[in-house]
């Protein structure tokens, strides 16, 4: 339960970052856009469609911008290039579409505006990205849509545990090594240096014995075919792994202490 619990706690934290990037994608998106001023005569149309109740005032609700958005979207038909296509899209069906019929297809009332080739009417940008750029909108989500599923908080620390022994039992074994030639000295109790230190070339009965008894749980738990040997990349790799995922909860970089 407290593994679920943690595992929750830092996925919010990620879903917060995520918004975030988003966010500032799409006040990109709207700070690049191009800007259409609204003429008086475009609000002059929208008003009469109100006078007439035409779409979108076909509802008894105020739908004045709505009427705008239509309006100048025929005066950029009409400005248009012999090349260029132009296209409406909407989620908001409800007051656009044909309700009664094909609710993908656009209101009788404002069915002239999308009558001609080069106009389309769609509820999803997808639509009309997948229709007339196929191969771009094929790259287009590999490069904004692709996302890598971060690592749980349970998983991340669970690799840092197999780090962090694999590491150890290295060193485990460079200490057996030294002891078994004699470079360090097995005694009952640890001298000290002239300055005071206790000696590195000695190791007590109690500690080898402590040391042998957790590197046989540790080839145990882990298993010897996780335990090397390895060359010095692969050792390279593994300090850098157990730093990385370290900095990551919280250590600071090159902590590397067993």
């Amino acid at each position: 339960m407290l593994k679920q619990l943690g595992d929750m706690d830092y996925r919010i934290g990620k879903q917060g970052e995520y918004a975030n990037s988003y966010i500032d994608r799409i006040e990109k998106l709207l700070t690049g856009g191009a800007i259409i001023q609204t003429s008086d005569d475009v609000k002059i149309r929208a008003a009469q469609r109100a006078i007439d109740k035409l779409c979108p005032f076909h509802k008894n609700k105020n739908s004045m911008a709505d009427a705008v958005l239509l309006e100048i979207y025929r005066d950029m038909l009409a400005g248009r290039g012999d090349e260029e296509h132009l296209a409406l899209v909407t989620h908001n069906k409800h007051d656009f579409s044909d309700m009664h019929g094909d609710e993908r297809a656009p209101h009788p009332d404002i069915g002239d505006l999308f009558a001609t080739e080069g106009s389309t009417y769609a509820l999803a940008l997808g639509e009309v990205l997948n229709a007339y750029a196929p191969d771009w909108m094929e790259e287009l989500k590999w490069e904004f849509e692709y996302e890598e599923k971060p690592r749980s908080l349970s998983q991340i620390l669970e690799a840092e545990h197999m780090l962090f022994r694999q590491i150890w039992y290295n060193r485990h074994l460079n200490l057996m090594d030294r002891v078994e030639s004699g470079e360090i000295e097995i005694v009952d109790e640890l001298g000290k240096t002239e300055k005071g230190y206790y000696r590195q070339d000695q190791i007590t009965r109690g500690t080898l014995e402590t040391a042998l008894a957790a590197g046989e749980r540790t080839r145990k738990e882990i298993g010897e075919e996780n335990l090397g040997p390895w060359d010095d990349f692969e050792w390279g790799m593994l300090n850098g792994k157990l730093s990385a995922l370290r900095w990551v909860t919280g250590s600071e970089w090159d902590f590397l202490d067993t």
